[in-house]
């Protein structure tokens, strides 16, 4: 009886796995899904920032140190985008890219190692 029990929550679980993946089918790794494109990382001297689809020229980018002080902020983006990282510290950062209500459209982080 136990390992009816067992086996009977086990494709219990498995079932409801699979229609969360079904009905969302990107995952956080799915590149396909993401608007931007930045490289190299980690990085050293420079970072870009490239739209892959959905560019809006109203878009704003804000990085974020670990700590989760603003360290640079971009207003109406374009479609390629450079960021100078010789101020920044070593370290983790976090980038946001927000629409002109201010709401978060995409977000990730990025290393900054020297």
């Amino acid at each position: 009886m136990k390992n009816f029990t067992l086996i009977f929550l086990l494709g219990i679980t498995l079932h409801f796995s699979g229609l969360s993946q079904e009905r969302f089918p990107f995952g956080p790794g799915d590149q396909s899904a993401k608007i931007l494109k930045f490289y190299p990382n980690p990085a050293t001297t420079f970072i870009h920032f490239d739209f892959q689809k959905d560019y809006n020229r109203t878009f704003t980018l804000r990085i974020y140190n670990f700590l989760g002080k603003k360290v640079f902020e971009l207003n109406n983006v374009s479609p390629s985008n450079q960021v100078n990282l010789s101020d920044f510290t070593r370290g983790i950062f976090i980038f946001q890219l927000l629409d002109k209500d201010g709401r978060v459209i995409e977000s990730g982080k990025f290393q900054v190692s020297k």
